[in-house]
């Protein structure tokens, strides 16, 4: 009878034990490591014009906001030393959460348990004046989202050159690091 007893407890205990990783995944916990990403880019829009201070600024809150890491952004291909610019751009270098199984093979560093969020870039109830970012809403999203690991990505847009238009909307599902009271890029 103990023999069963004691069997009974081992099947358990295995099953539960081994649904904790599920469970957490189910949760969105995923074992994550940070991989470096780079990237030129230069903006193109005619409803809104940046300076180069600008763009640099309006595309590292984007990337903070996605979690990035270990961020550098340097401006280039600017002509002026004020004002708007013809065609602003940036270099960028980071690292960013991927699923450590996607990642074997690499070496980029001890896993973290990163977990699935929702980042809003541009809410439904954008003010007319931040819905003038469509344009660069539009390309960020084709340039740096890919570099993010990313899921349900919800983007619509109204977006016509030289007209501002409400209805723009950009969020997406991004592996995000641990919340951290000391978490600054």
């Amino acid at each position: 009878m103990r023999i069963k007893a004691l069997k009974r407890w081992v099947f358990a205990a295995s099953v539960l034990f081994g649904t904790l990783p599920v469970a957490a995944m189910a949760q969105g916990q995923v074992n994550a490591v940070w991989a470096p990403r780079h990237v030129r880019f230069i903006y193109q829009g005619f409803t809104t014009q940046y300076s180069c201070d600008g763009l640099r600024e309006d595309i590292r809150a984007m990337l903070i906001k996605l979690g990035a890491h270990d961020l550098k952004i340097r401006s280039y291909g600017c002509t002026r030393l004020v004002g708007v610019e013809p065609f602003p751009g940036v270099q960028v270098s980071m690292q960013v959460l991927v699923p450590a199984e996607t990642a074997k093979g690499k070496q980029y560093g001890p896993t973290v348990a990163a977990h699935w969020q929702n980042v809003v870039l541009m809410p439904d109830n954008a003010s007319f004046e931040e819905q003038g970012n469509c344009e660069l809403i539009e390309q960020f999203k084709e340039t740096f989202l890919p570099l993010f690991t990313t899921r349900h990505i919800n983007y619509r847009s109204t977006c016509v050159p030289h007209q501002i238009m409400l209805g723009t909307h950009l969020s997406a599902e991004v592996l995000m690091p641990p919340a951290t009271p000391h978490s600054r890029n």
